[in-house]
């Protein structure tokens, strides 16, 4: 019993992990199907545990409160095992087959689809470990000079990459472009020297040449360079990819080390062909990413196999753990591109006759060491891997699985969850490696799909009626011919169609299975499925605001069955009017209609939750004015155009005072002739306005007409009396000051006062300038006064 019930502890927690959901569906119709169903599922293999199939489905908790022994319960769980785990390194190692800069090393694991597994996996790079760098150059004629430049490179490498590691080597290789035509000129002459033209003995062309295998002699690398000699062709990009699938692909003969960081440097002034540009040569057979160098070290298909894809590229240099540097002059931009989709892959910018070549390479070998990027190899369709990288400075990053910035020494983990979705139908074989790195982490997948009790299989049961089906996990599994919980029914014997509520619909509505003529409807998480051909449930009706029926009725066959005080289709409409009263007890304020509660205005230009505004109609007091000033200014409530006024507000007019003050609402106007006017309002049995405590008082007295026209008359008077003063003062000063001036001129006149100034004399003197005489003659014209 101790073991049972600790069983059934570790069965719950691990329920716990699971994402919770309905195990009860139609398809689940035998265990295997039951556990695909997710990871939350269990199956009940215990005999006549129940006479539906898919109750067997069910979390571990449930079958267990169901009646199922826990011996019976299938509910296989995700497993986790390290195979092998050894320790990471720590400095300087002497033999670099011990190196271990990964851990663990071999994992298995078992998984349930739809669950996930997460471990953690440790990194650190050790000191001193081997560096091979392949050069691999552009010996186009336009990188002469440079070749010229690096001619001591191999000396100064070695000086500058021993600070940095002691078990440094160096290799050298070089390419120009597919020997072929219309990458070059195919005459004889141009054949035999491509430089012609330009007065430079070269090289014929060729496509990759491995020349020097990597080795530590530097001097040795020092006399290859400087036995090299260009070459030339017609079109800008070269054959660089050709050169580079190479010497990726062929290990031995470059001499790639299997326990050491494997650096390939690019050199070139142009871009590289790719893909199908061979086709314009002819060249249609795809490159099939194998070595084809021959006894001279010469690639022999240039010629015949197209240019590597960048895709193929990616694919060799991740397989062999290769990490590409370009050093390139002009194209830079679309190198960056390239990087951006080789793991691993740096770019850095030649200077003029590739002067910073040896700065090039050490950043880029210090870039690389600095960080750690993860890759997944393998076997991958299925699974789904997700990373989180906690850094060495202790920063967790989900969704990352690359740190930067390292110091050698420094060890970074990264936390790896492992997901299958379905049932796989083999065991996955996955690598989880370091971007460059040799040490990798190798992990098997297997899914756990089956049940234990498929083993225990009883062919022709006598449990299932006498042998007409075998006996697998609890349930009888029919032979062909046979159908029902125990194989009882003879198909021959039984039709669908007794299942069928119309010959044209799906047996029992396709929510139940046919037994032996009878439908047995399937259970549902949503609620109940019933009726002779699971027709039914109660689950299906209208829904308002998430809620079935609005919680306010009970759902039958698919029609909402609503409780007292509701009403509607989603049973969401109250009967009561208590929501629609207004403040002074009217139903919506008499302007509108209660329907589920709420009030539905009816005369336009009203509004509000229960028509309580009405910009036309001004307040409750305020439409009362009509009626009551017609009653104060007759006094005669009898007279006919005072009833039509009241009567058109559905007003009447009381003189009683015995209504109740609680439920009247007080009134104060102003009338016309400014007298104020008080009067309560209150409503009736009928809904009739009731006014009552009518009150008319300080009423203004009328003026005293008389004295106010008295008033203004003399005051008339009396400012036309003052105007007439003001005119006379002003004409008595002008006039004097007009006197005044006449005196001021008189008394400086200096003619005599007998002289009249203003005569002139009648006689004028004329004097002719034309005559000439030996004397003078006057000619005097007088002529008379006019």
């Amino acid at each position: 019993m101790g073991v049972e019930l600790l069983l059934l502890m570790f069965l719950l927690l691990q329920r716990k992990t699971y994402v919770k959901g309905s195990c009860t569906f139609v398809g689940s119709v035998n265990c295997e199907d039951c556990l695909q169903r997710g990871p939350h599922c269990a199956w009940c293999s215990q005999e006549n545990f129940t006479s539906l199939i898919h109750a067997r489905c069910d979390t571990p908790s449930k079958l267990q409160a169901k009646g199922c022994n826990i011996n019976f319960i299938e509910f296989p769980t995700s497993k986790l095992e390290i195979l092998q785990n050894k320790s990471l390194s720590i400095g300087s190692q002497k033999n670099n087959t011990d190196v271990t800069q990964i851990a663990p090393q071999k994992l298995a694991l078992r998984l349930r689809p739809g669950s996930k597994i997460t471990f953690t996996m440790s990194v650190r790079r050790v000191e001193d470990y081997p560096v091979d760098l392949y050069y691999l150059m552009d010996l186009s004629a336009s990188m002469k000079k440079d070749l010229e430049e690096i001619k001591q490179l191999g000396s100064m490498l070695s000086e500058k990459m021993a600070d940095l590691t002691s078990k440094f080597r160096l290799g050298f290789g070089s390419f120009v472009e597919k020997p072929v035509s219309p990458f070059i000129k195919i005459t004889p002459e141009e054949l035999a020297n491509p430089c012609r033209s330009v007065n430079i003995d070269c090289l014929p062309c060729f496509g990759y040449k491995h020349v020097l295998p990597l080795t530590d002699n530097t001097e040795r690398f020092n006399e290859v360079i400087g036995e090299q000699r260009v070459s030339a062709n017609l079109d800008t990009p070269e054959g660089g990819f050709d050169a580079i699938m190479q010497a990726a692909v062929c290990k031995e003969k470059i001499g790639w080390r299997n326990d050491s960081m494997h650096l390939l440097l690019f050199v070139s002034d142009a871009d590289s062909h790719f893909g199908m540009d061979s086709k314009l040569a002819g060249i249609v057979i795809p490159n099939d990413g194998e070595c084809h160098l021959d006894e001279s070290n010469e690639y022999s298909k240039s010629t015949v196999m197209e240019y590597p894809s960048l895709g193929q590229l990616i694919d060799k240099l991740v397989e062999n753990n290769i990490l590409l540097i370009f050093a390139v002059k002009k194209e830079l931009q679309l190198y960056q591109d390239y990087a951006k989709l080789i793991p691993g892959a740096t770019v850095g910018q030649l200077q003029q006759n590739s002067q910073n070549v040896l700065q090039l390479i050490i950043s880029a070998y210090q870039e690389l060491r600095s960080e750690v990027e993860m890759e997944v190899l393998g076997d991958t369709e299925g699974l789904q891997f997700s990373f989180t990288a906690i850094c060495h400075d202790g920063t967790v990053v989900p969704g990352q699985k690359k740190c930067s910035h390292l110091q050698m020494g420094d060890t970074v983990s990264f936390s790896v969850s492992v997901e299958v979705a379905t049932c796989l139908k083999k065991v996955h074989h996955v690598v989880i490696k370091p971007v460059g790195f040799q040490d990798t982490l190798e992990i098997s997948v297997e899914a756990a799909c089956g049940c234990s009790c498929q083993r225990e299989v009883e062919q022709n049961s006598s449990r299932c009626n006498k042998g007409n089906g075998s006996y697998e996990c609890g349930i009888c599994v029919c032979n062909s011919g046979y159908t029902g919980l125990h194989c009882e029914c003879d198909e021959d014997k039984v039709t669908a169609s007794d299942c069928k509520r119309t010959p044209d619909m799906e047996s029992c509505s396709g929510r139940g299975n046919c037994y032996c003529g009878v439908c047995v409807c399937h259970p549902s998480s949503f609620g109940t499925i019933y009726g002779p051909y699971c027709e039914c449930d109660n689950f299906s009706c209208q829904r308002f605001r998430g809620l079935l029926c609005a919680g306010h009725g009970d759902c039958e066959c698919g029609e909402c069955l609503c409780r007292s005080g509701w009403t509607g289709e989603y049973c969401n409409c109250s009967t009561s009017t208590d929501t629609c009263m207004s403040d002074d007890g009217v139903l919506c304020s008499g302007f509108g209609e209660c329907r589920c509660g709420q009030c539905i205005c009816t005369h336009p230009g009203i509004s509000g939750d229960k028509c309580e505004r009405c910009p036309t109609c001004g307040d409750a007091c305020s439409s009362k004015r009509s009626c009551i000033e017609c009653y104060l200014s007759t006094m005669d409530w009898a007279g006919e155009e005072c009833k039509e006024k009241c009567k058109t507000i559905d007003s009447v007019i009381s003189h009683a005072t015995d209504f109740p003050e609680d439920k009247s609402v007080s009134c104060t106007l102003k009338s016309e002739n400014e007298c104020l006017i008080t009067f309560l309002l209150t409503t009736d049995e009928y809904g009739k306005t009731v006014v009552y405590n009518l009150d008319q008082k300080d009423c203004p007295e009328l003026p005293n007409i008389p004295m106010i026209i008295l008033g203004v008359s003399l005051a008339v008077l009396l400012i036309g009396i003052v105007l007439l003063c003001i005119w006379k003062l002003l004409v008595s000063v002008h006039d004097r000051k007009e006197v005044a001036k006449f005196e001021a001129e008189r008394s400086k006149a200096k003619w005599q006062t007998g002289t009249n100034p203003l005569y002139r004399g009648s006689t004028t003197t004329f004097k002719n300038v034309t005559y000439r005489h030996q004397g003078k003659q006057k000619v005097d014209i007088i002529m008379g006064s006019y």
